[in-house]
């Protein structure tokens, strides 16, 4: 089965390659290549999950047809490549490799983020690589600790040893754990670590931006998961309160900031810094093997609505406006309304948290939740206009329909059991 999935990996990739050099010639054929390369990604990861993600990318890529760059047709290959990585960390069980699902995510928006008409938007592209690059050293490096203290734990040859030695790495562990972490915030925009959020996602297009806000988010997310999971010890229950406080400080900044924000594109910057805290807030359950496949539902249903939502707000700047109903429904499913797939998402991960006995931070999500209702509905009021047979609406009818997938099918078998098996696969990944 790992060889046949390799297999169709490198077929994917050798199709987004041709498609990318094809596209010097005749742009479409980046389109047509990052497409047949994601709809192979299906056979990558669980059916649910990879629908998900198809879905995203698809919605990317569309939106990318409204971008006349500078590369040709590469960002399409560029957004299918992210896809790819996406969909393959989800089932990888390879250490080296979960990094460089990080990394394949990550790269490909340094060069999408100076897309914009006319030439690259190189002021927006130094800052965005700078926070970037250090994001990643943070998160590689304490990933490397984490296993060097996981395994260092687990060597000692005998209980006096062990327990000397468990002592010790102790101290490395919360270095690795605070680390990545912190790594993990400032890739992703979780407060204080949010400074390039507001700036970048005003200056930059909306569309590139609006990819660096959805398919971006998801591969950060779970390879921390994958990693601190397995690499838990006596100490985690202690050093998650950390996390804690963060994702706390993240809700209230974001959603403080997006409410005292009056251009469009910097309310969706701080909207995305309050969701990041919410979808932080899960990793406090990852020394519960019992309840934490609740919080990886909770975080990737929290995730796949705020990237949809993003693509369809900034497709309706791009675009000056998208039609009424369809940006109402989106900023529902971003206020949790049920049965919205943002309801959902926080749903699973208050289940997730209150099973912690974490009350506090369950009481400030909802506090925050409850925050951030008058910004979406003057967020959708704004860019709400007629209806207009155009590619933003097309987009954002797509979105939509997305958000709407779980008052179809309610989450609860077809999405968590897909979920459970892997997470519970996790202890050999390293």
């Amino acid at each position: 089965m790992a060889v046949t999935v390799n297999t169709l990996a490198i077929v994917a990739l050798v199709i987004l390659v041709l498609g990318a050099a094809g596209s010097f010639k005749f742009r479409p054929l980046g389109f047509i290549g990052a497409l047949i390369a994601i709809f192979i990604g299906l056979a990558l990861c669980p059916f649910y999950y990879g629908i998900f993600i198809f879905l995203i990318a698809l919605v990317n890529l569309l939106s990318l047809v409204a971008l006349q760059d500078i590369i040709k047709g590469v960002d399409y290959c560029l957004v299918g490549l992210m896809a790819l990585a996406t969909m393959y960390i989800f089932t990888s069980h390879d250490f080296a490799m979960v990094l460089a699902a990080l990394v394949l995510v990550s790269v490909p928006t340094y060069i999408l983020v100076m897309l914009r008409e006319g030439k690259a938007n190189t002021e927006v592209g130094i800052k965005y690589i700078t926070f970037m690059v250090l994001a990643t050293l943070m998160f590689l490096t304490g990933a490397l600790i984490l296993v060097y203290a996981h395994t260092g734990i687990g060597s000692g040859s005998t209980a006096a040893g062990a327990g000397a030695g468990a002592g010790g790495f102790s101290y490395i562990y919360a270095l690795g754990y605070v680390l990545l972490v912190l790594g993990l915030s400032l890739e992703v925009g979780v407060a204080p670590l949010h400074e390039w959020v507001p700036d970048v996602f005003t200056a930059g297009d909306p569309i590139p931006i609006s990819i660096i806000a959805s398919l971006a988010k998801i591969v950060p997310f779970l390879a921390a998961m994958w990693i601190l999971i397995p690499t838990s010890t006596a100490i985690t229950p202690s050093i998650v309160m950390f996390t804690a406080v963060l994702a706390a400080i993240s809700m209230f900044s974001g959603n403080i900031g997006a409410l005292t924000a009056r251009e469009p594109a910097r309310v969706l910057a701080y909207s995305t810094v309050a969701n990041m805290g919410y979808v932080l807030s899960c990793f406090v359950v990852i020394v519960k093997p019992e309840y934490v496949f609740y919080a990886v539902v909770g975080g990737l249903l929290m995730l796949f609505a705020n990237g949809v939502g993003k693509i369809g707000f900034f497709n309706a700047i791009k675009g000056e406006g998208a039609f009424s109903p369809l940006m109402y429904l989106l900023a529902f499913s971003f206020i949790g309304m049920p049965p919205l797939m943002g309801f959902w998402g926080k749903l699973y991960i208050l289940f997730s948290i209150a099973k912690m006995e974490y009350f506090w931070l369950v009481a400030i999500l909802v506090i925050n939740s409850a925050i951030s209702i008058p910004y979406y509905i003057r967020l959708a009021g704004e860019l709400g206009a007629p209806w207009r047979m155009n590619l933003t609406n097309f987009i954002c009818i797509i979105a939509v329909m997305v958000t709407l997938l779980t008052v179809l099918f309610v989450p609860v078998d077809w999405f968590v059991n897909n979920i459970v098996s892997i997470v519970h696969t996790l202890g050999v990944v390293l």
